[in-house]
């Protein structure tokens, strides 16, 4: 499966090395575009999210909540794009794809996010509106446990290349 997909996307990556970018940047530009995403746009959404739960003042819950409703799509966009790239990266460097917990720690991330991410259309405006911003909140934060282990195996991955 991995070697198929490396296969599907080897000729994007054959491309990308044909234009010479430098392998510093091939090598570290996805964990340091996505230390940016997650370490600083992921936990201040994150922040405003769980802020907006505890705030007694009615205003600093309507402003932190609306805060995390427009920082979380472009989260979730730039953790979507970064994973494509970290993918493409690992094909770039001729790694398999599927033997990392470092891929699999992403696209479990990725997948929960997705989750999280239609929690609201589905229940945020319903009789259990509670129980489904409850959910929203703590699946965040186990997507945000998932990206700690996620950083780590990545470092690992990074130093072992």
């Amino acid at each position: 499966m991995g070697d198929k997909l490396a296969n599907i996307l080897e000729p994007l990556a054959a491309w990308f090395r044909s234009l010479g970018v430098p392998e510093l940047i091939v090598h570290w530009g996805h964990p340091v575009m996505m230390g940016i995403v997650v370490l600083l746009m992921g936990s201040v959404t994150a922040y405003m999210g769980w802020r907006s739960r505890f705030a007694t003042d009615p205003e600093v819950v309507s402003k932190t909540r609306a805060s995390h409703t427009q920082l979380a799509p472009w989260v979730f966009l730039f953790v979507a794009l970064g994973y494509t790239g970290g993918v493409l990266s690992l094909v770039m460097q001729n790694h398999s794809l599927l033997s990392s917990g470092h891929f699999w720690t992403g696209t479990g991330a990725l997948g929960l996010m997705a989750v999280s991410a239609i929690t609201p259309f589905i229940g945020f405006g319903g009789e259990k509106k509670e129980a489904y911003r409850a959910f929203h909140a703590y699946l965040g934060a186990v997507v945000a446990i998932v990206f700690i282990a996620h950083g780590i195996l990545g470092l690992k991955l990074g130093l072992s290349l």
